[in-house]
């Protein structure tokens, strides 16, 4: 018998359900949250902290003087890879320790491309179904119909 696990996840909050047969209900088995309250507070920080000497400052390829600085990655960005990287571990170590036999991802396009390259070899041969779509912040019935018109 299968065991289908569903990841419902944004940048922000995560949802792992299982799906039961044959009414397809779905049983919430973790909640994941990842708050960015002291986004701002670490951007201004990673600003004020770094001079031009520590940010990449010196010369370009062809020796001429001049400034060259290391390319510029969002903070959110980072913060969104920071959580997919809990989420892929999570999932696999379910997939590991044999909980789930298929697995299906709904989550917005950005936390699918951070998500899947983590995913272990293991976890990306039961990965049936990959959604970009963000279901977070349906509940209930709702998430169910909306996990159901996904899948079908």
């Amino acid at each position: 018998m299968h065991t289908t696990h569903i990841l419902i996840a944004n940048a922000q909050r995560a949802r792992y359900f299982e799906r039961h047969l044959p009414d397809h209900s779905l049983i919430e088995l973790a909640d994941f949250a990842h708050t960015t309250s002291t986004l701002p507070q670490r951007i201004h920080q990673a600003h004020a902290s770094h001079s031009i000497e520590e940010t990449g400052k010196g010369h370009g390829r062809t020796g001429h003087a001049g400034t060259q600085f290391e390319p510029h990655t969002e903070v959110q960005d980072k913060e969104r890879r920071s959580f997919a990287r809990q989420l892929a571990d999570y999932i696999n170590h379910e997939v590991t320790e044999k909980r789930c036999t298929l697995l299906v991802l709904i989550a917005t396009a950005p936390m699918l491309g951070d998500l899947q390259p983590l995913l272990s070899y293991e976890a990306l041969q039961v990965l049936r179904k990959k959604i970009s779509k963000d279901f977070s912040h349906f509940s209930g019935i709702e998430l169910k119909r909306q996990v159901e018109t996904a899948l079908t």
